[in-house]
């Protein structure tokens, strides 16, 4: 299906909050809690998932959603998750992925490395503009949802016994140019964040990869150091 017609299927209002909801949860999610979230009957959604699954924008599966196995386990769920592939659309056509892709090719040839990241870390700023850095996980949240970060929030327990809180991406804007030049387009991607969020506040932006998620996090550990 091409990207166009795959993405003219969330025209439909009840279709785009299932698939809104699905892609939020980062992890498969079954017919019926898609249903109540998007505040629609169970068939209803299982009709509009199935057209989202074939038009390429969800991947199912099933699997028992009990978690139990053997006699009396149930059968197996219907579940749903975004699809790796990426859509866009651009009208008349253009191919920025290529170009990018000859730009890092070349600036990991020459050993461009420090140079891109000085440049990143200056566009960030530049986009911050005037503003102070971010003061809270809660403000970063907002900002990296705007460029389409797609934050999330996610508290471990410390050695201490304290919360360390983190914020992880389910999405990285550069995911398809990263593939081919991870070290040199996240380190870009940790500058340009860097001068996003502010090194001079209490927030620290930080290479911690976890497979399917940007490969950069945030935290506020300077708050707890002393």
């Amino acid at each position: 299906m091409e990207d166009i017609d795959a993405i003219a299927a969330l025209q439909d209002p009840v279709r785009r909050r299932l698939y809104e909801y699905v892609a939020a949860q980062g992890r498969e999610v079954g017919r019926n809690e898609a249903a109540e979230a998007a505040g629609v009957t169970r068939t209803l959604a299982a009709h509009h998932l199935e057209r989202l699954t074939e038009a390429g924008l969800l991947e199912s599966g099933s699997r028992r959603l009990t978690g139990r196995s053997g006699p009396g386990a149930g059968r197996p769920a219907k579940v749903y998750t975004r699809a790796r592939a990426e859509r866009a659309v651009s009208l008349p056509a253009r191919d920025y992925r290529t170009a990018a892709e000859l730009l890092a090719e070349a600036a990991e040839q020459a050993g461009l490395d420090a140079g891109l990241c000085a440049a990143a870390r200056r566009r960030g700023e530049a986009l911050r503009d005037s503003a102070a850095p971010c003061g809270s996980l809660e403000e970063a949240m907002e900002m990296l949802a705007a460029r389409g970060y797609e934050p999330h929030l996610e508290g471990a327990e410390g050695a201490t016994g304290a919360a360390a809180r983190v914020v992880r991406m389910r999405n990285c804007p550069f995911h398809a140019v990263a593939e081919r030049f991870p070290p040199l387009v996240c380190g870009m991607n940790l500058a340009l964040l860097e001068g996003l969020l502010g090194t001079d506040g209490p927030l620290r932006a930080r290479m911690d990869a976890r497979p399917g998620e940007c490969c950069v996090v945030v935290d506020d550990s300077k708050n707890n150091i002393d």
